[in-house]
Parts: C-alpha cells; sequence; structure tokens
C-alpha cells in the first residue's frame, strides 16, 4: 500500500530545514497553539516555555480553558494559570483564539472532564446525548457560559473554539461520541453569552486511505467533525498530520503517510467548496510540527530525527497547506502544532526546530 511504510523511527539531522523554500503566506496569519500539560509531560516549565515562545513574532496564540484544572472539584473555580496565560498572551501583543471546551479540548488525553461533572460513565460505543447525560450537559454548559463571560471583554480575545474535533471519536482509546444534539446546546450558551466574535470548531483531515475509511465508518450516523464544524462554526479549522507512527514493529515502525492521492485532493475541494459556499472561513488550527510516534511524549532522540515530523517538515507541511488557498480565498490562519517539542530540542542542543519557525516567519 503506497502510505504505508516501515521504517527506523530515527534518522541523521539535515540542514533542509535551512535551504527549502518558502511559500508567501499573503494574508494568513501564523500562530501557534500552547498546550501546559504537554510542556509538564516534556518536563518543561510551562510559564518559562510559554515566555519563550512568545518572544518569536508570531500573530496568533491558541489557549485552552481545561475544565478538570480550573473546576477540579464541586464549587471552585480557579482561572490563574490561564489568566496568567492570557496577560502574556496580551503584553505580547498577540491576537488568542480561547479554546472553551468543555469536554474536550486539544492536548492529551483530550478529555478533560472533573470528576464531579461525570455522575455515570461514558458508555462505549455509545453517543452522548444531553438527554442520557443531563448532568454532563449541565455541567459543561455552565462552565462554558463561566469561561465567556470571564473573558469576553479581553480584546485580544478573537475567537472562541467550542469542542475539541467535536463530533469524533476519542483516537483509539474510546469510542463514544458526543452527539450533534448535545455539541448544539453547548454553541448556543456560547452564542448567547457573546455574539460578537467568530465560533472556531475543528476537524481531523484524513490524509490516508486506511485513516479515511476509518473515520467514515466511525462516524457515518452524523458526519465527522469537519462536517458538523462546516455546518455550525463561523471559522473551520482544519488538523492536519501527514505522517504518523501506527506502531512499532522490533527496530522499526510502521508509519502512515500521505501520497496525496485523487481521492484526497477531491475530498479537500468538496469540504473546501462547502465552507466557502457557505460564506464561511477556513484555517489550519494544528498543522503537524513535531513527532507523532507510538508512543504518548514524543520522543527526544540525541542530535538525531524522528521520522514522523523531522524539523523540514515544518515548512513541508505548512507549504502544502498554503497551496489550498484560492484566489480571493485565503486561509485564514495556519497554526503550529508541537511549539512546547520544539523548546524542548533546544535545551537539548537542537535548535534547528525553533530556527525552522523564525525562518519561515521571517519569509512567509
Amino acid at each position: 500500500m503506497l502510505e504505508l511504510r516501515l521504517k527506523r523511527p530515527v534518522e541523521p539531522m539535515t540542514n533542509l530545514w535551512s535551504e527549502l523554500p518558502i511559500a508567501r503566506r499573503e494574508s494568513t496569519i501564523l500562530g501557534i497553539s500552547f498546550r501546559p500539560r504537554q510542556a509538564e509531560a516534556l518536563g518543561l516549565d510551562g510559564p518559562a516555555t510559554l515566555q519563550t515562545l512568545l518572544t518569536y513574532p508570531f500573530d496568533i496564540i491558541r489557549l485552552g480553558a481545561y475544565w478538570n484544572h480550573i473546576e477540579p472539584t464541586s464549587g471552585s473555580f480557579d482561572t490563574g494559570e490561564l489568566d496568567q496565560q492570557l496577560d502574556a498572551a496580551e503584553r505580547a501583543g498577540k491576537k488568542v483564539i480561547l479554546a472553551v471546551g468543555a469536554v474536550k479540548t486539544f492536548g492529551y488525553p483530550e478529555l478533560f472532564i472533573p470528576p464531579h461533572g461525570l455522575v455515570k460513565p461514558l458508555r462505549e460505543g455509545a453517543l452522548i446525548k444531553p438527554t442520557d447525560y443531563p448532568e454532563l450537559i449541565a455541567g459543561a454548559t455552565d462552565f462554558i457560559a463561566r469561561i465567556v463571560t470571564r473573558y469576553r471583554n479581553r480584546k485580544a480575545i478573537v475567537a472562541w473554539q467550542l469542542e475539541h474535533e467535536a463530533v469524533d471519536p476519542l483516537g483509539v482509546e474510546h469510542s463514544w461520541r458526543l452527539a450533534v444534539s448535545f455539541v448544539e446546546r453547548e454553541l448556543q450558551v456560547l452564542r448567547e453569552e457573546d455574539r460578537s466574535r467568530p465560533v472556531m470548531m475543528n476537524g481531523f483531515l484524513p490524509t490516508s486511505s486506511l485513516v479515511q475509511l476509518t473515520q467514515w465508518w466511525r462516524t457515518r450516523d452524523q458526519g465527522d467533525s469537519l462536517d458538523v464544524a462546516a455546518a455550525l462554526a463561523d471559522l473551520i479549522g482544519v488538523d492536519y498530520y501527514p505522517r504518523h507512527a501506527m506502531r512499532r514493529l522490533g527496530p522499526r515502525t510502521l508509519y502512515l503517510e500521505t501520497a496525496d492521492l485523487p481521492w484526497e485532493r477531491a475530498r479537500r475541494r468538496r469540504l473546501f467548496a462547502s465552507v466557502r459556499a457557505r460564506g464561511k472561513q477556513l484555517m489550519v488550527s494544528e498543522g503537524q510540527a513535531e513527532p507523532w510516534e507510538a508512543v504518548t511524549v514524543p520522543p527526544n532522540p540525541h542530535l538525531r530525527a524522528s521520522r514522523s515530523c523531522p524539523p523540514e517538515d515544518l515548512i513541508r507541511n505548512y507549504t502544502a497547506a498554503i497551496g489550498w488557498s484560492s484566489p480571493g480565498q485565503p486561509l485564514q490562519a495556519y497554526l503550529f502544532w508541537g511549539a512546547e517539542y520544539w523548546v524542548l530540542r533546544d535545551r537539548a542542543g537542537d535548535p534547528s526546530y525553533l530556527k525552522t519557525f523564525a525562518r519561515i516567519l521571517e519569509q512567509a
């Protein structure tokens, strides 16, 4: 199969990141996402990592309100960490997309329901409907309302993100899915609290036949998250990962890699045409810029690169996505995914990821 590769998971570093041409972005704004929990998992100090990243001249940053961290117990509501992140972004002159959750938010494990918000377990294989989980929808909408009310006067916030890949299964770990009716209730509450800003919803864009077939089968009853985002949101975010590991097999790893086959291009054209026909905007909410290996935390091989995303792939993936713009209809934004990893690599003696990002910002 063209899209399957059995390769060693690490490879020698090259200088390609300093040589590849960089596509012009035109009016597309560039930015990153910041994941405080991922910074911690990498052994980094979260606030210091954020400060390092904010020194780079990008336009926009995506931050997340994580329900189980802000409201770990019933009656608690501690936004101190998020307040500090927003303050830092504002001082650096960045625009902000704030993800309000509530059930799912970007960054592993993506599920951030506090214990008191889940009276009964989410049943595997089920659609999570508000009528079946009244306590969950009540808690989720209350959290969204409180977050939006608290931050809607922050001028730096230019959009809200609702859920994360809202109606898709949670990777391979869970088979339950949020029903469209659940997400519609959340969206209604969000808009009631702030009608002045656009709402972004995102979805995973399959880049291989296997993932496309699997995603279609698992979401065939109500469509996948990109379908739902196109119908409900103002701004549709595409999560784009051209190469990722499936399984480690001894000293090698089995990878799925995009071959940009005709069906992939046709699917993109249909999606983008549908979004634009509705008068809505497209962005890349996650452009792969860190390794996706067969482990939860990306590896940090000494003076070598992980095959799933060496530094030059920041340029390749960005360039491929910028090519999706059409005359008069550019991507609204491109957010690089994995900025915390770049800081880890830099502190381990490999500044190439940060230098690649700086080169893109300078030349795009």
